[in-house]
């Protein structure tokens, strides 16, 4: 739908409270599994702006529920969390073109987009087209946070869920087929000893190597990528490893190609068992992979974001494949979808930005999706 004159004079004017906003939340701290500052700053927002069903669940998301919400809903959430571990203050600048932050793009300024728009149906009373609206400022979307904050959403709320969108993505990047991933920590243990004295045992370090270059000479499926991120171990420099770990994860679009890496990851694992060391594999984090989705509800998702795209922002929308908040409706066979809503660059760096330019138009894509879902 295009917005009426009264929701684009809303945006228009609101512009500069919403860049307030914005760097006000971007330099609140929220490492996966510490989003507490955010969650109470969120929470105290909707209550401010006039939200009556508003709260915080066990997994750390805030839900506003418009609507009775005791059947079929829809809903729109953007997550709180950042790669960055720091809990302290963010550090933040702002150009006259761009706004630096941690974090900033990924993925603070789609909760302000979402924060705004649902300001806007909270004012007016809108009344949503299904039983309710659910509007989450969730939890848990990056590494080892395992999407914990989605989970907990499709637990309460799942079976009645119509259409579900996340808004976490840029540059017209907009995801609609999820790919899965399964993270692993292997650590490896042998008898170890002194460098000189008990030359000739085993040595955890170099065990590991050896199982890494194993895993390393598989050739993916298309579509299916996988690393080894962090590797650890050893005492000092003369003592032979009693120890080593690592982190190793891999990722596809497509179930066959995830059960192919699985096996070839087994196959590893039970090959040096065999060899008499200990091997632990500890599994922490499984992201599933799109499920048996209605195409027909997924394309019309598709279209109105991309016509929103082109309307707001002038090009075509990018339609892909990626692993988000969506992956877990995917699976499950809703309808969803991952909405860009700003231009900027350095996602996951402390070098990251968003132009400030792009932050009024992505804001009407937002509202212009949103206010679809009321009557």
């Amino acid at each position: 739908m295009a917005l009426s004159k009264k929701m684009m004079d809303y945006v228009c004017n609101t512009a500069q409270e919403a860049m307030e906003l914005l760097t006000t939340l971007a330099k609140i701290p929220a490492p996966s599994n510490h989003e507490e500052k955010r969650a109470e700053f969120c929470r105290d927002w909707f209550l401010k702006a006039g939200a009556k069903d508003v709260y915080i669940d066990d997994a750390l998301n805030v839900v506003c529920k418009l609507g009775e919400c005791n059947d079929e809903v829809d809903v729109f959430m953007a997550h709180s969390d950042v790669v960055f571990p720091d809990l302290e203050e963010l550090p933040l600048s702002v150009t006259e073109e761009r706004i630096c932050c941690p974090g900033i793009g990924d993925n603070t300024t789609s909760i302000i987009a979402l924060l705004m728009a649902a300001r806007y149906a909270i004012s007016e009373q809108l009344q949503p087209r299904r039983s309710g609206l659910l509007i989450v400022i969730n939890s848990g979307e990056e590494g080892l946070g395992n999407l914990k904050g989605s989970r907990k959403i499709m637990e309460d709320y799942g079976d009645r869920i119509h259409h579900f969108y996340t808004i976490d993505g840029w540059n017209g990047k907009m995801i609609n087929i999820a790919v899965g991933s399964r993270r692993f920590r292997v650590t490896i243990e042998t008898e170890g000893g002194h460098s000189y004295n008990a030359f000739g045992n085993r040595n955890a370090i170099a065990y590991m190597a050896s199982m890494i270059d194993a895993l390393y000479t598989i050739k993916p499926p298309t579509g299916t990528s996988y690393n080894v991120g962090v590797i650890q171990g050893g005492t000092s420099v003369n003592t032979i490893a009693q120890k080593a770990e690592m982190l190793y994860e891999f990722r596809s679009d497509r179930m066959d190609a995830m059960e192919q890496m699985q096996a070839h990851f087994d196959a590893c694992v039970s090959f040096y068992r065999q060899k008499g060391v200990r091997i632990e594999v500890e599994v922490l984090g499984e992201r599933p992979c799109t499920g048996d989705v209605d195409a027909v509800e997924q394309q019309k998702m598709m279209d109105k974001a991309n016509q929103a795209y082109q309307d707001y922002f002038g090009c075509e929308a990018q339609f892909g494949s990626g692993s988000t908040d969506c992956n877990i409706p995917l699976s499950r066979g809703i309808p969803s979808l991952c909405l860009a809503c700003y231009n900027g660059e350095g996602a996951h760096s402390r070098e990251e930005y968003v132009l400030i330019d792009s932050l009024l138009p992505g804001r009407k894509l937002v509202m212009d999706i949103m206010m679809s879902y009321f009557a």
